[in-house]
């Protein structure tokens, strides 16, 4: 399995617009975060997981050529803009609509931004077609299983999502976007290789697990390695890197694992 951090910041980037504080004048290249989106390869499926709104960006400088299905967390904007870009991935399969995959929120949100991509196959080569469809508790593919559960995030859910590879059992965990992890979710993470889990800032916030809340979430699962993602400003990498228990580091963009 590999796993490519394509873009870990909060919904307004880091640098932030109009700032010049120490992490958005940081020459550390770590310290400049697009807006969060994962992509995940479960022997040779792709699977893309949120469009940030410089997903063609993320795509091009970390060389993602592929998107066999997609997965939208949730509709809020910093997850979603970045769909039509998506157009590329359907000349890539053929003509053929992408499966998109998301909670009754997502599709209701894509359908209201993109009505135009709604349909089983692009009008011309060049434009994007969405094929909507309900994010399961267990997609099951040749390649492996993704689980699915939900995230309270403000006043929508989030999905959650556990990737395990068929051939080689790696399990990896992504649970962005979300203000708690029920015990459901703690236990469908429980012997994951990777866990990755929203921690926006030290400070507490109203739908985001602040950093303090996160890493006790991490302590709970155990996993061998917790990255962080969803980072604002107010973190610098290295800095961050230095405050946080052994296994629980934050993310950056670009950052690829193999599992």
């Amino acid at each position: 399995m590999e796993v490519i951090f394509l873009g870990t910041g909060a919904s307004q980037g880091v640098p932030m617009i109009a700032c010049k504080c120490a992490v958005c004048t940081s020459a550390d290249p770590r310290n400049r975060r697009t807006r969060a989106s994962l992509h995940v390869v479960m022997d040779g499926l792709h699977v893309q997981v949120d469009a940030a709104p410089e997903l063609r960006l993320q795509c091009l400088r970390d060389g993602v050529e592929r998107a066999d299905i997609f997965i939208l967390t949730h509709g809020h904007a910093d997850h979603i803009a970045g769909m039509d870009d998506l157009r590329r991935f359907c000349d890539l399969l053929g003509g053929n609509a992408l499966m998109v995959y998301s909670t009754d929120e997502g599709m209701s949100r894509v359908l209201a931004v993109y009505p135009y991509a709604i349909m089983e196959r692009p009008v011309v080569r060049g434009y994007p077609a969405f094929n909507l469809l309900e994010m399961p508790p267990l997609l099951e593919l040749p390649q492996g299983t993704i689980r699915s559960t939900l995230l309270p995030h403000g006043g929508v859910n989030t999905l959650g999502l556990i990737f395990t590879e068929k051939s080689t059992g790696k399990k990896c965990v992504y649970y962005t976007d979300c203000k708690q992890v029920p015990p459901e979710a703690i236990e469908a993470a429980r012997g994951a290789d990777v866990v990755v889990l929203d921690g926006l800032r030290q400070l507490p916030h109203p739908s985001h697990m602040s950093i303090p809340e996160a890493v006790a979430v991490a302590l709970e699962i155990a996993a061998p390695r917790t990255f962080l993602t969803h980072l604002t400003h107010l973190s610098d990498h290295v800095e961050l890197t230095g405050s946080l228990p052994s296994g629980i580091e934050p993310a950056f963009d670009g950052l690829k694992l193999k599992l």
